[in-house]
């Protein structure tokens, strides 16, 4: 038998092909084979605790505790506080939230749950998001329909962050994350009664020190813009809306792309509200059972 001819560049592709062949198999082998050490790592979950003291006017009247997880993509957020002396024992103030989601270009929201109880009085609130869109909400008991309050829309449940949610805020600037593009964002806010916008812009960076910290934060300037769901006659609405006096300080937390706060500052008609860290803790910490009285999470929704 004659030998079959095969031309020359029909012999180079094929020993092409072949090596492409080989080198497609030996990929997955040689990974496989690789040390353990010497394969790529999923980055470690990271957690963070920071303990808050809350005072009113100059005057402490109870703590706050904010935990996140930070894994991959995804994130928890545990936010807890309680009223304490006078004001504790009058009101019986507390209150807990627990918001899970995604990490994009800023929080995106899956789950979303609130309870906040007085010495007489007491609201839950429940949502499922998908996308930043509200899927479902509940609230217990249901608001009381005054008559004056704007009117919620399906649009107002769009694009829409929690207020756990809206207290961790995801780098949207390149590089460190204490540049000054990061405090400017507007948070869209969403607590299943009222629709509001928080608007931030930078202020300046400062360095400070903290038990848990030491090092610079961004001071980033806040201005609170009513949407829907609000009582646009109420004093307090209208006080919240021409108020200058309210801040954000953000903290990076190390080994994320995330930055939480370290003091929120907020002037009322009674004097200015501070919530500041007493100790930043990374790396775990327990969530207390205490929880924040509905000032804590919502002094900005203008409810009041």
């Amino acid at each position: 038998m004659c030998a079959l001819h095969v031309p020359a560049k029909s012999r180079s592709r094929k020993r092409r092909s072949h090596r492409r062949l080989v080198g497609a198999g030996l990929l997955p082998a040689l990974l496989l084979a690789m040390p353990a050490q010497a394969r790529p790592k999923p980055a470690a979950p990271a957690h963070v605790t920071v303990d808050y003291g809350i005072a009113l006017a100059g005057i402490s009247i109870g703590t706050a505790q904010v935990a996140g997880q930070f894994e991959g993509p995804r994130y928890r957020m545990d936010v807890s506080a309680r009223l304490t002396g006078l004001a504790g024992a009058v009101t019986g103030g507390m209150g807990s939230a627990r918001a899970s989601g995604l990490i994009g270009a800023g929080p995106q929201p899956n789950a979303f749950a609130i309870s906040t109880k007085t010495s007489n009085s007491g609201i839950a609130v429940r949502m499922a998001l998908a996308r930043g869109n509200v899927t479902q909400a509940e609230i217990t008991p249901p608001l009381v329909d005054m008559g004056d309050r704007v009117p919620i829309t399906p649009d107002n449940k769009r694009g829409v962050i929690d207020p756990a949610s809206a207290l961790m805020m995801p780098a949207i600037a390149r590089g460190e994350l204490i540049d000054p593009g990061n405090c400017n964002r507007t948070l869209p806010v969403f607590d299943g009664a009222t629709r509001f916008d928080v608007v931030l812009s930078y202020g300046e960076t400062r360095t400070i020190e903290k038990p848990g910290y030491a090092g610079p934060i961004l001071v980033c300037n806040a201005r609170y813009q009513a949407i829907a769901g609000h009582r646009p006659d109420r004093p307090g609405v209208k006080f919240m809306e021409d108020n200058r006096d309210m801040s954000v300080w953000l903290a990076p937390v190390e080994g994320t792309r995330v930055l939480l706060p370290i003091r929120i500052s907020v002037r009322t008609t009674i004097g200015t509200n501070i919530i500041e860290a007493t100790r930043w803790t990374r790396g775990g910490g327990s969530t207390t059972a205490g929880t924040p009285p509905a000032g804590a999470l919502a002094s900005l929704d203008g409810r009041n």
